[in-house]
């Protein structure tokens, strides 16, 4: 910056107000250092500027999946409000294992992020209190925190299903089926916990051989769903817990050699052009990722408030998949 200041012929806080775009310096002035600039190849020092601030700039996202489409939205969301603040993302995977989260979250605080944003992979996040109290701001989305009280940003899972099985029961069927993600995934327990509701609430019986959770490979789902379809009182109908799910049944009901109806929790591409389209219980992702983005933002501005749960609503998107009425 001195040499900066030399050749432009200005002093120290002159060159600093055009590097960090302050107001107070006339065009020619700034035409001049930015030459300088130019022809010295400076580049400001962040390093340096964190060690006089105390503060990075950056946030971190430890997302589950990042190849997984529901997380394109969400992450593109965290990335945009960081970027209104001033911020840089860092993200990386989880690849759903509680090691490699506290692995990947614990490195992120080590880079000194101001921030993080974290899909919970685990069921223990009692690691992360000592950088919570040293002022990292932390905020769980989709799934809650594991034994700390922190703020948490999710879809009503368990409303959304009850409501998609509704719609399955309202158009006639009783032997549905529900095939969904770990029995110790959140988000995975509430949807199971919507289907049984709205069977309850209809006052149908539930056959334990028509719930099948676990691992959502193609493998997994399409023997479940196969399971589903076989014996001599099959279920008419399914309701998926994912995308990933839904699109494993889409292909094992194309060959089912009868129709079933489906109804998925989670939109997905193409789902309005198949045939029929899919009908879903659409999550905004995008809103999730903003909404804990604004909320990790108004704790870094040094807003007190008590950790909070925000739950936002789903949507029943009929596409003629979930209408299909039973043959039986």
């Amino acid at each position: 910056m001195k040499d900066v200041a030399a050749r432009a012929g200005v002093g120290l806080k002159t060159v600093s107000r055009v590097v960090n775009g302050e107001p107070g310096v006339t065009p020619d002035t700034e035409r001049r250092v930015q030459e300088a600039i130019d022809a010295l190849g400076f580049r400001r020092n962040d390093s340096a500027r964190v060690l006089r601030k105390g503060r990075t700039a950056t946030v971190g996202l430890v997302l589950e999946d990042l190849a997984d489409p529901f997380y394109g939205p969400l992450n593109r969301a965290v990335e945009e409000v960081a970027r209104a603040h001033g911020a840089l993302l860092i993200n990386g995977s989880s690849a759903e294992d509680p090691d490699r989260e506290r692995e990947l979250a614990l490195a992120l605080c080590a880079r000194r992020v101001d921030g993080l944003i974290v899909i919970p992979a685990g069921e223990d996040h009692r690691y992360l209190e000592p950088e919570i109290r040293a002022g990292v701001a932390t905020v769980f989305v989709d799934r809650p925190a594991g034994r700390i009280d922190a703020d948490v940003v999710l879809s009503d899972s368990f409303g959304g299903a009850r409501d998609g099985v509704a719609h399955l029961i309202a158009h006639g069927h009783r032997r549905i089926g529900f095939i969904g993600d770990h029995p110790r995934i959140h988000t995975a327990t509430e949807r199971l916990r919507g289907y049984r509701a709205a069977m309850a609430g209809a006052g149908l019986p539930v056959d334990e051989a028509w719930v099948a959770l676990g691992s959502t490979a193609a493998e997994r789902v399409a023997a479940a769903a196969e399971a589903m379809l076989a014996g001599p009182d099959p279920v008419t109908a399914v309701f998926a817990g994912n995308n990933r799910v839904t699109v494993t049944v889409v292909r094992v009901l194309a060959g089912a050699g009868r129709p079933v109806a489906l109804v998925g929790f989670d939109d997905f591409e193409l789902a309005d052009l198949l045939r029929p389209g899919v009908t879903v219980v659409a999550q905004d992702a995008a809103a999730l990722g903003r909404v804990a983005t604004d909320r990790l933002f108004t704790r870094l501005e040094g807003v007190q408030l008590p950790p909070e749960r925000i739950e936002l609503p789903t949507r029943l998107i009929p596409r003629g998949s979930g209408e299909i009425r039973p043959a039986d």
